[in-house]
């Protein structure tokens, strides 16, 4: 018996808390820090939406600070539940599908990783195995360790080589088709995932800001619950509403059926009224409020998604016009608030060291972090990176290559 964990995009807590010390001690005005933490985030300023929601509930006469129930704010779990999985969703209108209200998508993933240690794990004669995304592994494994898993191991999901998404590599992990194709197959033609016993864990952090369309940034998730599989996912709004502050997250329980449901939320309440007691109520009476009005909502993931794309390709374009050595699709090819930028360690390095910009050691960057104030420097210091013979000290780069 294995489990499978499935981690999208989640940062990688340590080194982006230490690249954030650094960038903080940095004296340089030309500072740049490529992360959704930094002062040059433009996700940091509040949606106009938003604002006026924030407003609005400050205005409400009919308001108190009384503690919210333990599961949490029922409008806000219900509307992010049926964002996720569609309001048209068997597991909804079946019933067996429902969320718990956590701190932060961090929240989310730790009662879920708990939950599946105390039950998942005991029904199994040999350690569970867990699988983490590389690219997150330092976060999410100290909290499956924290709980008890000991059987964790990471699997690449992005190929530095061809930058795209590494499916061969995938496929080895799991010693079937990958996440995507398995899925195309119907359940009755694919035994072995009843053998193996795979249990999806999706994180969906940013949903609408990837394409900037709800349903198809859902389609993963929803193609898993349509063919059967029970599930958690864990979802975050501090991106999509920029409220990184009141960190608001949600828990989706997919259960097979209704009375399943209700055993598995009467034992995450436990573990929230041990952990949190109850969660805050702003934040998530903000977005229930605009996730219970299609305008709203359209109007605040459009001017997102829109944000998004147009750095991606005004970055692009300014490498091209510097002439920055190798390819640059990849940049426009990926989609959501964050993107891997082909650079080598060495590169990153020089780029911290001679340009005062950081960003993880992997080159992946929040393309939220780039903005009309410093596209410029940043475009041409990721030039002089890739062109200078210290930044290709250990080779070509991946974006050379191609």
């Amino acid at each position: 018996m294995a489990a499978l964990s499935l981690f999208l995009d989640v940062p990688l807590t340590r080194e982006v808390n230490w690249l954030l010390d650094a960038y903080r001690e940095d004296p340089s005005p030309d500072k740049v820090y490529l992360d959704h933490r930094g002062r040059s985030c433009w996700l940091a300023w509040v949606c106009p939406t938003v604002r006026q929601t924030l407003l609005q509930i400050a205005n409400d006469p009919t308001l108190d600070h009384e503690y919210l129930p333990v599961l949490g704010f029922p409008e806000f779990t219900r509307a992010a539940t049926e964002l996720a999985l569609g309001r048209e969703s068997r597991a909804v209108i079946e019933n067996r599908a429902g969320g718990i209200h956590t701190v932060g998508g961090t929240g989310a993933v730790r009662i879920g990783a708990e939950f599946l240690w105390r039950w998942y794990n005991t029904s199994s004669p040999t350690p569970i195995a867990v699988y983490i995304a590389f690219p997150q592994w330092g976060n999410l494994r100290c909290i499956f360790q924290d709980v008890g898993f000991t059987e964790i191991q990471p699997y690449h999901y992005w190929d530095t080589v061809r930058l795209a998404v590494a499916v061969e590599g995938f496929l080895e992990v799991l010693e079937v088709w990958s996440w995507l194709e398995l899925c195309q197959v119907p359940l009755v033609l694919n035994p072995s995932l009843f053998m193996k016993r795979l249990f999806p864990f999706f994180d969906v952090p940013a949903q609408g800001l990837a394409s900037g369309d709800l349903d198809r940034d859902a389609w993963a998730l929803r193609h898993f619950v349509a063919q059967g599989f029970e599930l958690f996912c864990a979802q975050s709004f501090s991106k999509t509403f920029g409220l990184y502050d009141e960190r608001v997250g949600n828990l989706i329980v997919v259960a097979r059926d209704n009375e399943t449901l209700v055993r598995i939320r009467s034992q995450l309440q436990k573990q929230v009224m041990g952990t949190w007691a109850t969660p805050a109520s702003l934040g998530a009476r903000v977005i229930a409020t605009v996730l219970n009005n299609p305008a709203l909502l359209n109007k605040c993931l459009r001017m997102l998604a829109e944000k998004i794309m147009l750095i991606r390709e005004k970055l692009k374009e300014k490498l091209r016009i510097l002439g920055t050595p190798g390819c640059w699709d990849h940049l426009t090819a990926q989609s959501g608030t964050r993107s891997f930028t082909g650079l080598l360690s060495s590169q990153v390095a020089f780029l911290e060291k001679h340009k005062h910009i950081y960003l993880l050691g992997n080159g992946q960057v929040s393309v939220c972090s780039i903005n009309s104030h410093n596209l410029d420097y940043v475009a041409q210091s990721i030039n002089e990176a890739v062109s200078s013979t210290e930044g290709r000290a250990q080779g070509l780069s991946w974006a050379e290559m191609e």
